[in-house]
């Protein structure tokens, strides 16, 4: 009887996100045998759940320092890396497979559908091609090493050989979709330096009903300015979402490492201004004339026709505890109609933390940039690995940062795995 011969891929990639598909894709255009493993029931789980189903796909920024400024400390480091595979790079690299791509504030930019699936279905369709073999359900137990080196990888029910091995499990933002951090330990083992991950680019919790009764409610623009014992800290501008929790929205998201450090020093109020674009003479002139049109109606029933869409059911909720609403609007005196001015230019939305993992878009924390060869991504600790995406400690702001940095990283480890490399050990 003939004994089975045992399979050995050229690549094996684990983990089947962003930078994982990238990778797997990129070296099966290569000519590459890849093997994909994947625990969740089917790919990219994170990936469709970004940019709150639309996915905010990259940052438009054509300025490369400019780019690389948003990744903080770690941007020496990706230079090369953006040099392979940039922005422009990503972008042609979906529109020419017929994913057209619109860019918004701020240069983030999305699928025209505003479909994160459509993004997941493109880079399915690369795998298929490439003839890439998917494992969905493919839980890891270990990545067994010998002489400095993977040799093999050990599922709940198989083991599985290759020459090479990417490892892009992602961190721990979002742990329902898998993101489990089991990528840190893996590599812990393979004597890299993880730093301890945070969560990262996190909604703000408040505990004010005000903000909780207008859970889904968007501003596209507003100003917040935060406050640690009354005394003004700093103030920001952009879109804020009100949440059932809190706050969130780019502009919240952005600030929470900031607020975090504020938590540590006192008590801290986010004050919104709900009409930043005007001051407070030219709001008041325009609540008198409001006013004057409706005199014989209900206050409360006139502020729907003051406020931002969607935003009078909350604010009736904080206003109630010092006007009273039932008012007619002729009885509402100057005083009265000055304090509403104020209020409306400064909504206090107590913040009493940040919320965790569960809620992070992404988390800091990973390996060390500096144990990683951003030319190709290979390990310099184990000669057969690469790492990619979120495992990696580097800080980025939302806005389509996260993403890109995994698109860069994919596509260099794919197309770096299997080159003439001497083992250094």
């Amino acid at each position: 009887m003939n004994k089975k011969v045992e399979k050995i891929y050229d690549v094996i990639v684990i983990g089947g996100g962003s930078s994982g598909m990238m990778a797997a894709a990129r070296a099966s255009a290569r000519g590459l045998s890849v093997l994909l493993l994947e625990k969740n029931k089917r790919l990219g789980e994170k990936l469709r759940i970004s940019g709150g189903g639309r996915c905010n796909i990259l940052n438009a920024e054509e300025d490369e320092k400019i780019l690389l400024s948003k990744y903080g400390d770690a941007s020496k480091f990706l230079h090369s890396l953006f040099a392979e595979f940039g922005m422009k790079d990503t972008f042609s690299f979906f529109e020419e497979r017929d994913l057209l791509l619109h860019t918004e504030a701020l240069k983030r930019t999305f699928p025209k559908s505003n479909k994160a699936e459509d993004v997941v279905s493109i880079l399915e369709e690369e795998l298929k091609k490439g003839r890439v073999e998917i494992r969905c359900g493919a839980t890891i137990k270990s990545l067994e090493t010998k002489d400095g080196s993977i040799v093999s990888v050990k599922t709940e029910t198989e083991k599985f050989t290759g020459k090479e091995y990417i490892v892009a499990t992602g961190g721990l933002s979002h742990p329902e979709t898998g993101s489990t951090g089991d990528g840190f330990n893996w590599l812990s083992k393979l004597t890299h330096t993880i730093v301890k991950p945070t969560p990262g680019l996190v909604p703000l919790a408040s505990p004010s009903l005000w903000v909780r009764e207008l859970s889904g409610v968007s501003l596209p623009d507003t100003s917040v300015s935060f406050f640690v014992d009354g005394k003004r800290v700093f103030v920001v501008k952009g879109r804020i979402l009100f949440t059932h929790f809190g706050l969130s929205g780019p502009l919240i998201l952005n600030s929470s490492e900031r607020v975090s450090d504020l938590l540590h020093e006192g008590v801290v109020t986010a004050r919104i201004d709900l009409f930043y674009t005007v001051d407070h003479g030219a709001l008041d002139k325009y609540v008198v004339s409001i006013f004057d049109e409706n005199k014989n109606k209900e206050f409360k029933n006139v502020l729907k026709e003051i406020l931002p869409e969607g935003m009078s059911k909350g604010v009736m909720l904080y206003l109630e505890e010092t006007l009273d609403v039932e008012k007619k609007v002729h009885s509402v005196s100057k005083e009265e109609r000055k304090r509403l001015v104020h209020t409306l230019k400064s909504m206090p939305a107590d913040i009493d933390g940040l919320m965790g993992f569960d809620k992070a878009v992404v988390a800091d924390g990973g390996v060390l940039p500096e144990e990683i060869d951003f030319k190709t991504m290979r390990s310099k600790k184990c000669y057969n690995l690469f790492v990619t995406g979120d495992l990696l400690h580097i800080s980025r702001p939302s806005g389509g940062y996260s993403l890109q940095l995994c698109w860069s990283t994919g596509y260099v480890a794919g197309s770096s795995v299997c080159a003439e490399v001497k083992n250094p050990a």
